[in-house]
């Protein structure tokens, strides 16, 4: 009935690689992160250098004004792009991060059932209703957690869904008033 050292060690390596599998997670999206914004920077300066550069060569008014509509749309599809890479990057460190919740939650949750089989066995007398009780709340809670976990996927769909067409209006926007 009760939890022996080689359960307690168990329990606690997992504790530690799960941790350890987040820690990594999100080093790995920190780092992706930092390589996505040194190369838009890079990106942008080398872009505002060619851009000056074509700017000082311009011999009229009308040569710059066909400058700088020629580099806006360009300028606006690097930055959208920079936007949704960064947008992937934190729904699928998101993802990878539920994950490992969703199996904690699943391990902590197969755990307490087993513990409530073992005291059953050996409860004393009447103590039914208790642990009916106690079945009964953790049913309970596994289903709101169920239902927070479809929730919080819909609304995650929903928001790669206007993402996606923020995105594709602000291309049209940016097409549309530089061909004018």
């Amino acid at each position: 009935m009760y939890a022996t050292p080689d359960q307690f060690s168990a329990a606690s390596k997992a504790s530690v690689e799960a941790f350890v599998g987040l820690a990594s997670t999100q080093f790995a999206a920190i780092e992706r992160m930092t390589t996505l914004s040194l190369n838009a920077g890079k990106a942008a300066f080398d872009d505002s250098v060619g851009f000056t550069r074509s700017l000082l060569g311009a011999k009229d008014v009308q040569e710059v004004v066909n400058l700088n509509a020629a580099v806006a749309q360009p300028s606006m599809e690097k930055a959208l792009a920079f936007s949704r890479s960064l947008y992937e990057v934190s729904t699928k460190t998101q993802g990878e991060v539920s994950k490992v919740f969703e199996a904690q939650a699943a391990e902590l949750n197969k755990t307490v059932v087993s513990l409530l089989d073992k005291i059953s066995k050996n409860a004393p007398a009447g103590s039914d209703v208790a642990l009916a009780a106690v079945k009964s709340a953790l049913a309970a809670a596994n289903t709101a957690y169920d239902s927070f976990t479809k929730v919080a996927k819909q609304a995650t769909e929903l928001a790669d869904a206007n993402f996606v067409a923020a995105t594709t209006a602000a291309k049209e926007s940016v097409k549309r008033k530089t061909s004018r």
